[in-house]
């Protein structure tokens, strides 16, 4: 199992903040992590722009989106997009992509959100075809209509992975995909719900196995403050739960709100109920660092030693 680590949701201006997000990148890669996941959220950053200065400053980690709104560009736009940040990065790109949510496509952009897996359906055809390149990506399905010339190609494999929570996503996923991003699924929801769906979707489409990358929020702490832990990732993780999308995924396991998905204690805890996720079937775990503490200087040392106890983690699980 991969292990990598979730970079860019902390607040900050922008200048400081890429400071910071550069620093964390070459921290995690000098920690021998497989992996990061950047986030695209909606008042942040650019994903893609992001990793191909991170890419810069890097030689050997995987740098994944987690994930690209797709309503918000065409998907030529996007593979192009995707093509430039890839090859900045050496061709370590992992591109993360989904249709996102009500809530941010309809309520802060004012565009369409009907029946957001035809939609992803019919952009992974035309994204597909492009990333396919160089040639023509020729395409006429229900939403688009494409004939787009492109004289560059991916330098290397560009795995695509979908943001798939429920059985229709889980199928398109596994057609046309790589693999899936997930975010609010527990052990239960990945063995149980993700994985036979996506897995038996890849077979039957002659596609290799797909990697399942689980988000999760992780807190070393002492037993006695496993508690608290819990409690901060619902005070500021929760605002996902809203989604419908979200809500049905928890539906499929045993958690009822992100803080039961936190993993928190100390570095054997945490070890084995990663190795559970593993068992479960989730072949990646893009790590949320979630730091407690009461001041500033008590949320950096908690986010300094849970992300040390990580890369020592990651080592172990690999």
């Amino acid at each position: 199992m991969r292990i990598g680590v979730m970079i860019g949701p902390e607040k900050g201006d922008a200048t400081r903040k890429l400071t910071r997000m550069l620093a964390d990148i070459e921290w995690a890669e000098s920690a021998g992590l497989d992996t990061a996941w950047i986030p695209q959220l909606p008042g942040d950053f650019d994903a893609l722009i992001t990793i191909a200065l991170m890419g810069m400053k890097t030689a050997r980690i995987e740098l994944g989106t987690a994930v690209v709104p797709l309503q918000a560009q065409h998907p030529i736009a996007l593979a192009r997009q995707a093509v430039s940040a890839h090859t900045a990065a050496g061709g370590r790109l992992a591109l993360g992509v989904g249709p996102s949510h009500h809530w941010i496509v309809a309520d802060m952009l004012g565009l369409p959100y009907e029946k957001p897996a035809a939609y992803t359906r019919d952009y992974l055809e035309v994204l597909n075809a492009a990333l396919a390149a160089p040639g023509t990506a020729d395409v006429e399905n229900t939403t688009f209509t494409v004939h787009n010339p492109l004289d560059l190609g991916p330098v290397s494999p560009l795995p695509v992975l979908v943001a798939a929570l429920g059985p229709v996503m889980l199928r398109i996923a596994g057609e046309q995909a790589d693999g899936t991003v997930l975010w609010m699924a527990d052990e239960r929801a990945i063995g149980d719900h993700v994985v036979p769906k996506i897995t038996k979707a890849a077979a039957e489409a002659g596609r290799p196995a797909p990697r399942v990358v689980a988000g999760l929020p992780v807190c070393l702490c002492r037993p006695s403050e496993v508690e608290a832990a819990k409690t901060r990732a619902n005070l500021i993780l929760s605002e996902a739960e809203i989604s419908p999308n979200y809500q049905r995924l928890l539906d499929q396991g045993d958690a009822q709100n992100i803080g039961d998905l936190c993993i928190a204690g100390d570095e054997a805890a945490i070890t084995a109920e990663l190795r559970r996720y593993a068992e479960a079937g989730a072949t990646d775990i893009s790590v949320r660092l979630l730091p407690i503490g009461d001041s500033l200087d008590e949320l950096r040392e908690s986010k300094r030693r849970t992300r040390e106890m990580i890369a020592n983690v990651a080592a172990e699980l690999r």
